[in-house]
């Protein structure tokens, strides 16, 4: 592509700068103000480089550091860089779920490029919904972007286990519970399971969500793999800021790189590498802010074509610094051409196809032959049924086999207190064979969808070593966890939903290979609860959450603001 399309008094930050008159006099002066040249702006891309980094933001506590790099590559390609902080969600800290504020971030990062003269702009994030987040808002800006991932941390190890952060939390907490780990035990590990800055080692949601961006052409290719630690990622900030200015001055907006084809791509990714349930979620979003239309049946289609590849913790046995020396994203893509449109455009100006011809995988047993995936059951399944009109999906190929076509009687938590306030105890009527129903725990409900749908085995099963059951609801699970979880049950039991006329002792079916979710109860009773059903109080009255509670989409459309959705362009600030 052509690296002089735009010239100088094209730049939207000439409107700011480059106008003899009053306004833009006060702007250069104040910018003067900060120490710099006239010559050092003017007619220059101002490049905004959006920052999530927090001191409380635990899996982005370095991206400070290296805002300089990016910052010095701006410098060297010729354009002017200035920072600008956005609201960290970090999932690890934030309460009761970043999932309330990823569309606060989306919000935050579309207002901070329409109203400043920036010309495109360099975005840091990688835990959860930092990077979809991220995505959304300069979606909606649309200008030239180019998605920075923090990356993962490196591996853990406890007495000679390699251990991933959060899957192996649940794992040893059941332990724990089950009399099998000691309290020592316990302290010890919580010192070795997180060794280094980075986001989780696994295939969680922050791995999942930066691999589908960069397959889908938003980062310097093969971005995703490198680890926080690695000079690598210094260096790739450094490329970061390099190339956004060239990306300026091409006027290659992000609303080019995200097409139908490259969110297909997304998808594919996101399936070879057994990713996290909560793509389902924030791909929806990311691609509907601009104008591209997918749904569960979607993501169940390519579910089908494409295997688990990517022998990574939860589906598999391995973490993301084993992926990395296996080769990355670049050669998991090399395995799946046939699925793959290799005419998308990636932010390098080449195609997709181009970035990974002469890429090689240098480890099997991490990333699989085709014909030899990690599992033979597909990462995520969507379900339908009279329990879930609108869908819900499982992770088929963390959950165990034998429970994927159970039906049960269902043992119902009205919502997570109540849960944790009976889960453990003896006298809980509950059984191997039973399921587990959590309610009130959707987008309004939570409110924010929290990370509640992997509900714990009870105490007295884990002793008697059982360690997973069918456990449905309308909230979320984290990437990193596993078991038979059926999420995002939609719509959610707080708006009336049929989840929330789930009794004790009614018989559910879980048929995954058919892609169903019933409740054995006849439509006459049904509507017989249905008409007797008390809608719940919304306690927020004020502030943010009354706001998300009262905007936010229902799971299946991608839990954003109904009016945040792809629209008319907001007119570019007036300047007076």
């Amino acid at each position: 592509m052509s690296k002089t399309k735009l010239k100088p008094d094209q730049l939207r930050s000439h409107r700011w700068f480059g106008v003899s008159d009053m306004r833009s006099f006060l702007h250069r002066q104040r910018v003067q103000q900060m120490g710099f040249e006239r010559d050092e702006f003017i007619g220059k891309p101002v490049i905004g480089i959006i920052n999530t980094w927090s001191e409380l933001s635990t899996c982005h506590i370095h991206l400070r550091e290296r805002a300089e790099a990016v910052k010095r590559g701006v410098f060297q390609s010729g354009g002017f860089p200035a920072e600008l902080p956005a609201l960290s969600v970090s999932e690890p800290l934030v309460k009761p779920t970043t999932m309330l504020y990823r569309n606060a971030l989306a919000l935050e990062v579309e207002e901070l490029i329409r109203s400043h003269p920036v010309d495109g702009v360099v975005l840091m994030g990688g835990c959860d919904k930092s990077t979809p987040g991220l995505i959304m808002g300069a979606l909606s800006a649309d200008v030239p972007a180019i998605f920075f991932p923090a990356g993962a941390m490196t591996n853990g190890d406890f007495r000679g286990q390699k251990i991933g952060a959060g899957t192996h939390t649940r794992k040893f907490w059941d332990d724990k519970k089950a009399g099998l780990l000691s309290e020592d035990d316990w302290v010890e590990l919580e010192t070795e399971m997180t060794r280094s800055i980075g986001t989780c080692n696994t295939m969680g949601t922050a791995s999942t969500m930066t691999s589908i961006a960069d397959a889908m052409g938003l980062s310097i290719p093969g971005g995703s793999s490198i680890l926080a630690v690695q000079s690598a990622h210094s260096r790739l900030a450094h490329k970061s800021g390099v190339r956004i200015v060239d990306m300026v001055w091409e006027d290659l907006k992000i609303s080019k790189i995200v097409t139908a084809a490259s969110v297909r791509n997304g998808m594919v990714a996101d399936m070879a590498l057994g990713g996290s349930t909560n793509a389902a979620i924030h791909l929806v979003a990311m691609a509907g802010r601009n104008n591209i239309e997918i749904d569960l049946k979607d993501f169940d289609a390519v579910s089908k074509k494409v295997p688990v590849l990517a022998n990574l913790l939860p589906s598999g046995e391995h973490l993301m610094e084993d992926f990395a020396k296996a080769g990355g994203l670049k050669a998991l893509l090399t395995r799946l051409t046939s699925e793959l449109d290799l005419t998308c455009l990636t932010i390098t100006g080449k195609t997709l196809g181009e970035e990974i011809e002469r890429v090689e995988v240098y480890d099997d047993d991490v990333i699989r032959p085709i014909d030899k995936p990690v599992t033979d059951k597909g990462t995520l399944s969507a379900l339908f049924g009279n329990l879930a009109p609108n869908g819900a999906v499982i992770k088929a190929s963390a959950a165990s086999p034998e429970l994927l076509n159970h039906t049960g009687p269902a043992v119902v938590f009205e919502t997570v207190s109540d849960m944790y306030a009976r889960i453990h105890d003896p006298e809980l009527d509950v059984s191997a064979d039973s399921v587990l129903v959590l309610r009130n725990g959707g987008p309004q409900g939570g409110p924010g969808m929290p990370e509640w749908g992997n509900l714990p085995v009870p105490e007295k099963l884990l002793k008697q070593g059982v360690r997973d059951m069918v456990r449905v609801s309308d909230a979320r699970m984290s990437g990193t966890h596993f078991g038979t979880c059926v999420l995002h049950v939609s719509p959610e039991s707080f708006i009336g939903g049929p989840l929330a006329l789930v009794q004790e002792g009614d018989m559910i079916t879980l048929n995954e290979p058919e892609g169903i979710l019933n409740l054995e109860v006849s439509e006459e009773e049904l509507e017989l609860r249905r008409a007797n059903w008390i809608a719940p109080d919304q306690p927020y009255k004020r502030g943010y959450i009354s706001l998300y509670a009262e905007r936010v989409t229902q799971a299946d459309k991608g839990c954003d603001f109904d009016f945040l959705e792809a629209g008319p362009p907001t007119p570019e600030p007036k300047i007076y």
